[in-house]
């Protein structure tokens, strides 16, 4: 499953300290994903391969109560696509777990 969306990255305020930033998948998104079932793993997340701009990684999504799926964005990904908390952009997201 591969999918294409906006989003604005944004800091864990758990963590505001160590800067975490994630994205959050849309809730349509995070609902299909969902009913796909397969394996899951720590936390329930599920592994995924992701690009932003030019920059590709693979990483984990982990499910979250408020918000469906979450992305980590590493500092790598960030510096070399010039993004900060608050910018929005463009991702694709394509499942791995199924």
């Amino acid at each position: 499953m591969e999918v294409h969306f906006d989003a604005e990255l944004w800091i864990w305020d758990a963590r505001r300290t160590d800067t975490w930033t994630f994205v959050s998948l849309p809730g349509d998104i995070s609902d299909e994903i969902r009913e796909l079932g397969g394996p899951r793993r720590g936390f329930g997340s599920m592994r995924v391969q992701v690009r932003v701009g030019g920059t590709a990684w693979r990483t984990s999504i982990f499910p979250d109560s408020e918000r469906g799926y979450v992305l980590p964005v590493k500092r790598a990904v960030r510096q070399a696509e010039n993004l900060e908390p608050g910018d929005v952009a463009r991702m694709t997201v394509t499942v791995l777990d199924l």
